[in-house]
């Protein structure tokens, strides 16, 4: 009976050892992401690093680029990735309602603010990116989103396209939904001479360049650029500033949905988001410090952004930059 016992013992450890095994994540995982390049391929090998059996394999873009792609593959009947780490939340709740997106109720949200995650468990915000202002240092700085309108700014002004980007999309809507800017403050930009880039990234370089004085900006790049040594810096307007959530997500579709888990796991988990914090994003999680530069999160005057609203109003919103800016 004792030789029994020991041999089951062993046996069973044996058993459940390769049970672990067989049930780590491993395989291809294919994330499409709106994350810079570099800071995408950094948050894949720290994810690699943590969970080795898998290879991951992504493509970047700008969200609605991403978007593009994701709905012609769709049409075709072949989603090829498994994961989403895009801008907003108005895209992944636009998915939410076409199915596209499969629950995860096992998600480690402790510890996550209220309404950082979707109720149904779709979707989790992995870092608060505010939009605000970065400018030269030779310019005078700016105090307010008005201040871009200003004289001295004409010809000067450069920002992000909300056809390319989420954070920008966000951003235009979220604006044009206050009294006292509107909708009209884009138009106006436009009339006082600023130019629509593609992305964050161009702004920051045509700052930073001193090809212009003032760019409208993700607030991660505008204090990594400062950090790094340009002369430029970074204002949260005093009028408050949008904010998105960088969500990451299952698909329904996903063929290495146990992969795509292990991805939701680490990048939610307190290592994840002290690596977001090192990479200069202001993590989700209050218990991780924020990066150098930034002010107390209680000192960040956020808008509000009603995400129905604004992806009821979405594409009107983008006509209308289209036709001031040129699409």
């Amino acid at each position: 009976m004792r030789g029994f016992s020991v041999g089951s013992t062993l046996l069973t450890a044996v058993l459940l050892a390769g049970t672990a095994l067989a049930q780590a994540p491993s395989g291809k995982l294919v994330l499409y992401t709106s994350q810079p390049q570099k800071d995408a391929q950094e948050t894949i090998a720290a994810f690699t690093k943590a969970v080795p059996g898998v290879q991951v394999d992504f493509v970047r873009d700008g969200t609605t680029q991403l978007m593009s792609k994701l709905r012609a593959e769709f049409a075709a009947g072949a989603p090829q990735p498994d994961l989403l780490l895009i801008a907003d939340a108005m895209t992944m709740e636009q998915l939410k309602a076409e199915n596209r997106l499969a629950a995860y109720q096992q998600a480690p949200v402790v510890g996550l603010p209220e309404g950082a995650f979707d109720k149904d468990f779709t979707y989790f915000g992995t870092k608060f990116i505010t939009t605000g202002i970065i400018y030269n240092t030779k310019a005078k700085k700016p105090e307010s989103w008005k201040d871009l309108l200003a004289a001295d700014a004409k010809g000067q002004v450069v920002l992000p396209s909300p056809l390319y980007s989420g954070a920008a999309a966000i951003h235009m809507g979220t604006l044009g939904g206050l009294k006292d800017i509107g909708l009209g403050y884009f138009e106006s930009l436009a009339q006082n001479g600023a130019v629509a880039v593609q992305g964050n990234g161009q702004v920051r370089t045509q700052v930073a360049g001193g090809q212009k004085l003032y760019g409208i900006i993700v607030d991660f790049m505008g204090l990594n650029a400062k950090k790094d040594g340009s002369p430029v810096d970074f204002v949260f307007p005093k009028e408050g500033v949008t904010v998105v959530t960088e969500p990451v997500a299952l698909l329904s579709t996903a063929k290495n949905p146990a992969a795509a888990k292990a991805f939701i796991d680490f990048i939610l988990s307190a290592e994840g988001q002290k690596f977001a914090a090192s990479q200069g994003y202001l993590p989700m999680r209050a218990d991780v410090p924020a990066p150098e530069g930034f002010p107390a999160r209680d000192a960040i005057k956020v808008l509000p952004a009603p995400v129905q609203s604004l992806l009821k109003d979405d594409q009107a919103n983008k006509k209308r930059f289209a036709d001031a800016f040129g699409g």
